[in-house]
């Protein structure tokens, strides 16, 4: 059976003037639009489709991709506004998607972005956002464990850092002091986990886990090394916000990284900072 606000493998079952029809399953038969047919498409074959509701509330497919299908969480522009009805988004599609007044977080204007979750609305059954969808993740403590590398979207602002949501479903946090980088409202970014707390809440790490993420961090006090002289005045005791603007990381993600380097024989760690080792010194 074809799922609504998701992407189908649908068999053809015949051919017509307006376009395509696939076998939907109990949802009957649903038209393929003459301009989305893809050459080579025959009946009895199979096309991925999403499927959607057209204006006129039937069951439609195209070959298109939306940015977000049901379920998922996207950052989208504002295409136009209808005050008795919600504001348009643009998600990839020619019929743009309702954010409805009563799933609006503020106001919005043409142009303004808003991070939105693509729902299917019970009381329509059609496709809609949702920019109040903290209720829709997942309430069920989160399976995950520390290192566990996860997709993020970057939610909101927080005091303490940004609010991220973890694989389309769980909340997290990520605090200030570990941000690497510019980091916006709307970014889909990797990360991993770095805590679970008590109460199942998250703390989140950007980059990758494990050795992978502390080599790439190694790679750049190298590479900053080498361009500056082979010598810079930076250790264990420098100010955070100097290492951040220098070697774009933290001053944790710094010390775990200069450690390695030392371990490896690469750097001498310095009263006044840090040094090349000379190729004939290092392994």
């Amino acid at each position: 059976m074809a799922q609504l606000g998701k992407r189908n493998l649908l068999t053809i079952v015949r051919s017509a003037q307006p376009g395509l029809y696939l076998d939907g399953g109990t949802h009957g038969e649903i038209l393929l639009p003459g301009k989305y047919i893809p050459a080579g498409a025959t009946v009895g074959g199979k096309l991925d489709v999403f499927v959607y509701r057209d204006s006129e509330d039937r069951l439609v497919a195209t070959t298109q991709q939306p940015l977000a299908t049901a379920g998922e969480l996207a950052y989208l522009q504002v295409a136009g506004i209808n005050p008795r009805v919600g504001v348009f988004l643009d998600w990839g599609l020619e019929k743009d998607l309702l954010l409805p007044m009563r799933e609006m977080d503020g106001p919005l204007n043409p142009g303004d972005y808003a991070v939105v979750m693509v729902v299917l609305d019970d009381r329509t059954d059609r496709l809609i956002a949702s920019a109040r969808f903290n209720r829709r993740l997942d309430q069920v403590p989160p399976p995950y464990h520390e290192g566990e590398s996860v997709r993020l979207l970057v939610a909101s602002k927080s005091p303490l850092g940004f609010n991220l949501v973890v694989n389309n479903a769980h909340r997290g946090l990520i605090y200030h002091t570990d941000i690497t980088g510019k980091l916006r409202i709307g970014d889909v970014v990797e990360g991993y986990v770095r805590s679970i707390r008590p109460d199942g809440k998250l703390d989140l790490a950007l980059g990758q886990a494990g050795y992978r993420r502390i080599g790439g961090m190694m790679d750049k006090v190298i590479e900053v090394l080498t361009a500056k002289g082979g010598h810079l005045p930076y250790h264990d005791n420098s100010i955070p916000e100097e290492i951040r603007e220098v070697f774009g990381m933290s001053k944790k993600a710094f010390k775990q990284a200069i450690g390695a380097l030392f371990k490896e024989r690469r750097i001498y760690i310095e009263p006044d900072g840090i040094r090349l080792m000379p190729p004939d010194e290092s392994k």
